[in-house]
């Protein structure tokens, strides 16, 4: 069982991966297209679910397009926020979970488990959507999936495959996360 000190550490940075996860967007609000093509609120999902688990990463992955829709209006509730909120749950689950899995913790273990949940994320946000639309909309079609699982999305998708082994880099060189350049090779030991 965790200590009561990580314990406490894991709530802490959850916590700040949900404020950055209410934030972030608002640095790409003035031009809602880029907005939606960066998706800000994917990075401090996948990234708590990598530094503090797959609990923690589904925990705050639900709650933050929510909680982001209750206080500022965006994304709408429904059907972009209910469905994000799958979405990014099942992000910071499969991204903490396979990584936590992994018996090395380097690039190559972390693009693995950053590729698998990305993936299983834009899955899941489509199934939702076929459920809510289905029921409740005017259905969902292949078109809008691809549009809104990958097409529209590249943008932001490069920047995850880049800014998040770039932050995990650096989190490995100050401790805070256990993070090989290579199998078997600390970080500090590779550089040298």
């Amino acid at each position: 069982m965790k200590s009561m000190k990580s314990l406490t550490k894991n709530m802490a940075l959850s916590a700040m991966f949900l404020a950055i996860g209410l934030v972030l967007p608002f640095f790409t609000a003035q031009v809602p297209q880029i907005g939606q093509m960066l998706l800000p609120m994917h990075i401090p999902v996948l990234l708590c679910g990598f530094v503090c688990g797959w609990q923690s990463g589904a925990l705050v992955g639900f709650v933050l397009p929510l909680l982001r829709s209750a206080l500022f209006g965006a994304p709408a509730f429904y059907p972009m926020a209910t469905g994000m909120a799958f979405e990014l749950m099942a992000y910071g689950l499969v991204a903490g979970l396979l990584y936590s899995l992994s018996k090395w913790k380097c690039l190559l273990s972390l693009y693995r488990s950053l590729v698998i949940a990305m993936l299983a994320g834009r899955a899941v946000w489509g199934l939702v959507q076929t459920i809510q639309l289905g029921i409740f909309g005017s259905g969902f079609s292949v078109q809008m999936f691809l549009a809104g699982a990958f097409i529209n999305a590249v943008p932001g998708i490069l920047a995850q495959l880049v800014l998040i082994p770039l932050i995990m880099l650096a989190l490995g060189r100050t401790g805070l996360v256990p993070f090989k350049t290579k199998r078997g090779a600390p970080h500090e030991e590779a550089e040298n």
